[in-house]
């Protein structure tokens, strides 16, 4: 069953601050913001060519192994498998979830570092849904959608400068297509990595059953170091555990 929800969320985005356009090929559906003075209307041909160009080496990758696709638990590529499918597996393993996890997080990545490669730009943000690629020069408030409950974008997530590219992550049970085993409205995970942010994102999310869950969650992500910030939404209640600040925003 093909489920589609429009993204509204995506109209939150400071247009002033970012010249936003959506590139989107097969499965693929992404938001891509540039600062104004940066944009170039060449960015979206680099951008939808990287994603053809990302989708044909996994679709012949999956070919020769399937299983990568399928797999809900660490898999171990073949050498046959390109870095980029080396890579999932490495941050889903860490997860302890299967390799998809990242794919999301992997595409935003490897257009906005094709962006940054071919173009000079100051500020740029790509989002792949809800997962997000940030280089930002100043600090960034992104307000988090979490479906129907009641703290739906409401709260907002305060992205310093201090790491120059982020990866913001967020993983629903209640929103969206995507496989969740949970019933988490939101769980935003922020790393460095932002395939890591991916995965992590989607493994806490499967294990938010009920609001009775988000403590024993944020306890779990603190023995990743690696995790700068987590939040987690679900029905009324909140949690946050992380160096970033959580901001109400109405």
């Amino acid at each position: 069953m093909n489920i589609f929800q429009p993204r509204t969320y995506r109209t939150q985005f400071n247009s002033e601050r970012f010249t936003g356009f959506e590139v989107k090929h097969l499965e693929t559906d992404l938001w891509i913001g540039v600062d104004p003075t940066s944009f170039q209307p060449k960015i979206k041909e680099f951008a939808l060519a990287k994603i053809k160009s990302l989708r044909n080496k996994f679709d012949e990758y999956i070919k020769v192994e399937p299983f990568f696709k399928k797999s809900l638990k660490p898999f171990q590529p073949s050498d046959v498998a390109p870095a980029e499918a080396i890579e999932m597996a490495t941050a889903a393993e860490k997860a302890g979830i299967g390799p998809m996890s990242a794919v999301a997080g992997l595409f935003a990545r490897e257009v906005g570092e094709e962006i940054i490669q071919n173009f000079s730009v100051n500020e740029l943000v790509i989002e792949n849904g809800g997962d997000i690629y940030v280089l930002l020069k100043n600090k960034l408030v992104l307000s988090v959608f979490a479906g129907d409950s009641i703290l739906s974008e409401r709260i907002g997530l305060v992205i310093p400068t201090d790491k120059k590219k982020l990866g913001i992550c967020t993983s629903a049970g209640t929103v969206g297509p995507s496989l969740s085993y949970g019933k988490a409205d939101a769980v935003v995970v922020v790393c460095e990595d932002i395939l890591l942010a991916d995965a992590f994102a989607t493994a806490f999310g499967n294990k938010v059953k009920s609001p009775h869950d988000i403590e024993k969650v944020i306890k779990q992500s603190e023995k990743h170091p690696e995790i700068l910030s987590l939040l987690i939404i679900c029905e009324d209640k909140i949690g946050i555990w992380g160096d970033y600040e959580m901001r109400v925003l109405k």
